[in-house]
Order: C-alpha cells, then structure tokens, then sequence
C-alpha cells in the first residue's frame, strides 16, 4: 500500500462497504436493460425490417413486406424468443448476486415485476412506431 492508503496500481475497489460505519452497497439490478433487450427482441419481426429500411439497406416496400411476412408467420417464436431471452437474463442476473433462491427473489420482486413491464412497454411502443412507419409506406 502506498501512504494514501490505496493497494497500489493495477488494484480494483472491490465495492464491497468496510468497517461498521460505512454505507451498505446498493443491489443493482438491471432492469431497464433486461426489460428493454426482452422487449426488443419479442418486436425484431418488424423492428429488423424497419431499421434495415432506415438505414438504407432495404427499400421501404421490401421492408414493409418482409415485416409483414414475419410478423404474419413468426410472430409467437419472436415473441417468445424475447420471453426465454428475458428470463434467461433475470436467472443470470440473480445468480451474479447469489440470490436465485425464493427468498432472492421475494425481495427482488418488484423489480423483476419492473422489468416485465419495461419489457412490455417497449415492445408497445416498438409495434407503434413499426406500425406508424409502416402505415407511410401503404
């Protein structure tokens, strides 16, 4: 240690609170990124053909087309890719901090509630802007 008391170059703070009057560490749970990765990835049937159109890549009747297509034929794997991916992510998000147990989450179950409603409002809002953009191409 040098004298201002830090381990030296190269070291991390572990985050962890030290001695009896130090803060205790916050419990980050990330649930607007869980929420909105499940979101996206249940809306990418018209998400994926409407950015590609944005972007230049396709023209805007293909990617009308092709969002139809999709969301016409593969609308429930889209959706339920987004579910699994979602509760992949919370189980992997409990088990970093070694609460995936009944009673990790009873104390984390307004957040995991959070985070289905975060994913719920952004795969609305998704549709609505795909579906607004779509409705400029008819």
């Amino acid at each position: 240690m040098d004298t201002t008391g830090h381990a030296g170059r190269g070291s991390r703070p572990t985050g962890r609170a030290e001695g009896r009057d130090a803060a205790p560490v916050r419990d980050r749970f990330p649930v607007l990124r869980i929420g909105l990765v499940g979101g996206t990835v249940g809306m990418l049937c018209c998400v994926g053909p409407t950015v590609l159109a944005l972007i230049g890549v396709l023209g805007a009747g293909t990617a009308y087309a092709w969002a139809e297509n999709l969301y016409g034929g593969y609308t429930w794997w889209f959706r339920a890719a987004g579910l699994l991916l979602t509760v992949g992510l919370v189980v992997w998000a409990l088990r970093r901090r070694q609460a995936c147990s009944v009673a990790g989450v009873r104390a984390r179950r307004f957040r995991l509630l959070l985070v289905l409603g975060v994913a719920v409002a952004t795969y609305a809002v998704l549709y609505a802007v795909t579906t607004a953009l779509g409705s400029l191409t008819r």
